[in-house]
């Protein structure tokens, strides 16, 4: 940063904020998570209902509670009317507009209570029961006609024309973006709210200038600014004071097209963000993930949340022996070089990177070329762990290739230290200049420097990985277990092993009849495991009467061969919901791929209430007989587990669950048919109310403007984005972006500067996870035109 860049940053940071935006973007998540268990409140009648009863009922009630300026007590609002309350400020200026007509006055929310954190709800129910009484305080989801409608209110729902089913539709994609680990600590948030006081800063001095720019913030800037504004008199305030008008939060373009508005807008905000600051405006873990995924039913599980899985999990650790490891997501950009030598400055230059340290996501080694030099942003992205060092090599070649290393020379090498990357006081990221040291000892009278940023996440416990290894069959003389009734086959045992080759743990199946009382004979069948902590061998799992019983777990399911009659292909009772579905499905999704064959994976989801619509919990790849489990209490549960379906899956071979995922394409390809005239039907008449809603909205974008397409054409911008493992902040042309892509990719750890399919792709990028992207970093569509 130089001094004229750091002043402007200590400028911004000058700017007044009247709110704990911190706590305030904490409260906001776990709000949006709240409303996310509800999605109904997304679209269709109790999304109608509920803009019904904010504009009915919650708007007098707040005016009334107000309307004398000394308030007494605390309002709790009910969710629904929170939710659209929340999306009407999303609209700082709409809200403003709205309010001042139908009460005078700006409705704050000062004493206001949030119905995930308010204590003193029935004391709001009971001022509302005398208001409302024929209105239930709560919203029925099982039945949105509920209540009737309050006339004495008609007024400011006719007055308030702003479209809110539109609001909250988009609005409700947002969650998913921000649901993110390092959106909830406090070094993170609060260097977000440094970046979103030098985002206002950058809009300030466009206006001081006469300029026109369609502003747009990466997702964590954009948190703390949805948190300034759902306190909207001193949002207001603050932006009066600072900008002379209340800054304006555009959320209606969402198209991310290469050289569309957004895509522009983004690059144009970057590039300024960058020249007056001296710093990357791109964040690990603060980039846009790509789409929503696939839902897996539309139906939520409702039950109450009982006895939570830590008794299951204790068990788990507690006779395996689990590898407590850690993973981050790293984005790194080669900035600048100075003080370079001669004999090179003719050559061309890049940064390879490795890690010499043995790291169980980034293996092998990656190169960059340099931003100043090539003229081309490449950002990297790609997971490790958070110890060690980033060992970054400058090289030279005389060949235009830059990425190749054969005649290429060492210039010399600098290190970023991981564990100071990742602590709380740095903030998260780095950004300086590194001096090199030489490759061959010669110190020149100027050392060579690089200009590196990088940018990590917090560091999250990592999922495990169990890989499956066979051995033949053992007689039933070598038999460990004392054999109850007679024995029919004993099998081959298998081992379960962890990234680092150490046996988790030992596994075996056995079949036996058992005679009964009455001379009856029963056949089961029983899993027994050894881990090298357990003295003894311990049955894990029983079959008897058509029925799996996994013990410790209080898991079971009856089953006779794969089946798929709902979409899953196995369902299992216990405490929780659990269900299997064939492919990769939720956060496994694939991201960017047209085209997948995945009928070799199974992703078991969770159903409970705190994930009504299901969470992805552990993975199966059935061909290569690995499984990856992201949630600690379903570690033993999921060997288990594991074990038994690939034990039938050898007697019905994977031609089953290719038959399974030919009957789901099917069904699906037959509702869509039957659908089909009603789907049409809806997007006429949708396509009519929203030329109806358009008029008298003031909500139209204001017009940007654009600096051409020349320098767009090299951003992925908001264009693409890739969402897959790591660095789901890039996109790059003729790129598959970071998670996207279905090609090849090289196995000596990156895919190639300009057609890499990115880390993570089907099949294609590096084994080290790392992608070298010729792209700019997406951001999303929330935006200004200042």
């Amino acid at each position: 940063m130089e001094k004229e860049q750091g002043l402007e940053w200590l400028e911004a940071q000058k700017i007044v904020i009247s709110e704990d935006l911190v706590s305030v973007a904490k409260r906001q998540l776990d709000f949006l998570a709240a409303v996310d268990r509800r999605r109904w409140l997304y679209d269709g009648p109790l999304l109608d209902r509920a803009i019904y009863r904010y504009k009915a009922c919650w708007l007098p009630l707040l005016a009334k509670h107000t309307e004398s300026g000394v308030v007494e007590g605390s309002l709790v609002v009910p969710l629904d009317c929170e939710w659209i309350w929340h999306c009407h400020r999303l609209n700082p200026v709409q809200y403003r507009k709205d309010c001042e007509e139908v009460y005078g006055r700006i409705l704050g929310n000062q004493n206001v209570e949030s119905s995930v954190q308010g204590k003193s709800k029935h004391q709001t129910a009971e001022k509302w029961d005398k208001l409302y009484p024929d209105e239930p305080f709560e919203l029925d989801a099982s039945n949105p006609s509920s209540g009737k409608n309050a006339d004495m209110y008609v007024e400011a729902v006719e007055s308030i024309t702003y479209d809110l089913v539109s609001a909250a539709k988009r609005q409700s994609s947002f969650y998913y973006q921000v649901s993110r680990a390092s959106m909830h600590e406090d070094c993170f948030l609060k260097a977000a709210v440094a970046r979103y006081k030098g985002f206002l800063h950058l809009i300030r001095r466009n206006l001081e200038r006469s300029m026109k720019r369609f502003c747009v913030p990466t997702y964590d800037i954009d948190l703390i600014w949805h948190s300034h504004q759902l306190h909207p008199l001193s949002y207001c305030n603050d932006m009066v004071e600072l900008l002379g008008r209340v800054l304006e939060h555009d959320d209606t373009d969402a198209d991310r097209t290469k050289g569309k508005k957004l895509d522009v807008g983004f690059y144009e905000t970057s590039k300024q963000w960058e020249d007056t600051y001296g710093l990357r405006y791109w964040r690990a873990g603060a980039m846009y993930r790509g789409n929503l995924p696939s839902p897996l039913v539309e139906t939520p599980y409702l039950s109450n949340y009982g006895t939570k899985n830590e008794i299951i999990s204790q068990k788990s650790q507690n006779y395996l022996p689990l590898p407590q490891t850690m993973v981050v997501e790293v984005l790194l950009e080669i900035v600048g070089i100075r003080n370079l030598p001669a004999s090179h400055q003719n050559r061309s230059l890049f940064v390879s990177f490795s890690k010499k340290q043995r790291d169980l996501f980034f293996t092998g080694s990656c190169t960059l070329s340099i931003f100043s030099e090539s003229g081309e942003k490449q950002v990297a992205g790609f997971k490790c762990e958070p110890t060690g060092e980033l060992t970054l090599t400058l090289m030279s070649n005389s060949t235009s290739n830059v990425s190749s290393s054969k005649a290429a020379k060492i210039i010399g090498t600098t290190s970023i230290s991981l564990q100071d990357l990742t602590n709380p006081e740095s903030n998260l990221s780095v950004e300086n200049w590194f001096e090199l040291k030489p490759h061959f000892g010669h110190v020149d009278s100027k050392p060579v420097c690089l200009h590196v940023a990088a940018s990590s996440t917090v560091p999250v416990r990592a999922p495990h990985v169990f890989h499956v290894v066979r051995s033949c069959p053992f007689s039933a003389n070598t038999c460990f277990f004392p054999l109850l009734g007679r024995t029919q086959q004993i099998k081959s045992w298998t081992r379960f092993m962890d990234d680092n080759r150490n046996e988790v743990i030992s596994v075996r199946m056995r079949n036996y009849k058992k005679t009964e009382e009455g001379n009856n004979s029963v056949f089961k069948k029983e899993v027994i495991g050894e881990t090298k902590l357990s003295r003894k061998p311990c049955l894990l799992a029983e079959y008897a009467e058509n029925k799996w019983s996994l013990n410790d777990s209080n898991l079971s399911f009856g089953i006779e061969k794969i089946t798929n009659q709902h979409g899953h292909i196995l369902e299992l009772n216990g405490e929780h919901q659990i269900k299997l579905f064939l492919g990769k499905k939720l956060e496994y999704e694939p991201k960017n791929c047209k085209e997948r064959t995945d009928h070799n994976f199974i992703t078991v989801v969770e159903f409970c209430a705190e994930n009504p619509y299901g969470k992805a919990i552990a993975l199966f790849d059935v061909k290569s007989e690995s499984i990856e489990v992201s949630e600690e209490w379903f570690v033993l549960p999921g060997i288990v587990l594991a074990f038994i379906l690939s034990d039938m899956l050898k007697k019905e071979g994977y031609s089953s669950l290719i038959a399974c995922e030919k009957n789901v394409k099917e069904r699906s390809n037959s509702n869509l048919e039957v659908n089909k005239q009603n789907s049409n039907d809806k997007i006429v008449n949708s396509s009519l109310a929203m030329d109806t809603s358009m008029t008298g909205t003031g909500s139209a974008p204001m017009p940007s403007k654009s600096s051409g397409g020349g320098a767009a054409e090299k951003a992925g911008g908001c264009g693409s984005g890739c969402g897959g493992s790591c660095g789901d902040a890039l996109s790059g042309e003729n790129s598959g972006g970071c998670g996207g892509g279905c090609g090849g990719g090289c196995g000596g750890g990156c895919g190639s500067a300009t057609k890499s399919t990115g880390c993570g792709g089907c099949g294609g990028g590096c084994g080290g996870g790392c992608a070298s992207l010729k792209a700019e970093v997406t951001s999303h569509k929330d935006a200004v035109c200042a």
